[in-house]
């Protein structure tokens, strides 16, 4: 197994495209490191395409909630339920990397448990005191070095230190209590690479948003996936509808929730096998 290191970051890095063992190495870096950086899988069309449509879905997110819901939330940048304001989105669900680290870590009966996009705006003042700018776990529970949640974090522009390059802090995965603010920051590390890229973790990884002070914003994708019967952030089935979710591949539907429903009638309670909400072995 060849272990690489990522441009000034110090990460584990592997290309999907040209290194066969980089789902190997990827894990291996995950259970010691807690991150690791695939490279090579998106393409420059792709890129160009989910920028184009993470601004759209931006515009429109800004109609529905509004700007004072938006403000009072404390949230920079963030875009929740991005497939459903345009199923392009889903096409990340369905990506060979995502979804071999998705069945080497948590199950292939995982589920989705948040797909956010992330538009990072550049300010020349002090960071804002929201949650994503402060280090913390997206999945607060440790169980004895038991994955129970991975993340796939995609670098739709370049990752740069002075872009707000999200901040890693190695081999702080699956430990309590939770390190000194001073620790974090000085053994953390901005995950510089190129766009394309999909930066892995373990969930329970301290992390941060970098300060970005380069002048234009940073897009990113965030999808976190959970055991089968962690609950999702959003119940993606009731807001996506059923015939969206059935329009799906049979792998999409269920990292969207649609075999972990939870019966609210004797009549579904008592459908057979084939019929019921909740499918068997959910991980």
């Amino acid at each position: 197994m060849a272990i690489r290191q990522a441009f000034d970051s110090g990460l584990i890095t592997v290309s999907c495209r040209s290194d066969n063992d980089w789902l190997d190495v990827t894990l291996a870096a995950l259970r010691y490191d807690g991150c690791a950086v695939v490279r090579d899988v998106l393409d420059r069309e792709t890129l160009d395409e989910t920028k184009e449509r993470m601004y759209a879905v931006q515009r429109q997110i800004r109609v529905d909630v509004g700007e004072e819901r938006l403000s009072r939330a404390r949230e920079l940048g963030v875009l929740r339920l991005v497939a459903k304001y345009d199923p392009f989105f889903f096409r990340f669900l369905e990506l060979d990397p995502v979804l071999s680290i998705v069945d080497a870590t948590v199950s292939d009966t995982a589920i989705l448990h948040v797909q956010n996009g992330l538009i990072l705006p550049s300010s020349e003042e002090a960071l804002p005191d929201v949650f994503q700018n402060r280090f913390h776990r997206d999945f607060p529970r440790v169980l004895n070095g038991y994955p129970m949640s991975v993340n796939t974090f995609f670098a739709i522009d370049e990752f740069r230190a002075d872009n707000g390059a999200t901040l890693l802090v190695p081999g702080t995965h699956q430990k309590d209590p939770r390190p000194p603010d001073e620790f974090l920051m000085a053994r953390s590390v901005p995950s510089i690479c190129p766009a394309g890229s999909m930066l892995v973790f373990d969930s329970t990884l301290w992390h941060a948003a970098g300060e970005n002070t380069s002048g234009a914003d940073r897009l990113a994708l965030n999808q976190q996936f959970t055991r089968s019967y962690v609950k999702q952030q959003v119940d993606y089935v009731r807001a996506l509808g059923d015939d969206v979710v059935l329009a799906q591949t049979d792998r999409t539907q269920q990292l969207l929730g649609w075999y972990t429903r939870v019966v609210s009638s004797l009549d579904e309670y008592y459908r057979p096998p084939e019929e019921r909400l909740y499918r068997a072995n959910q991980g």
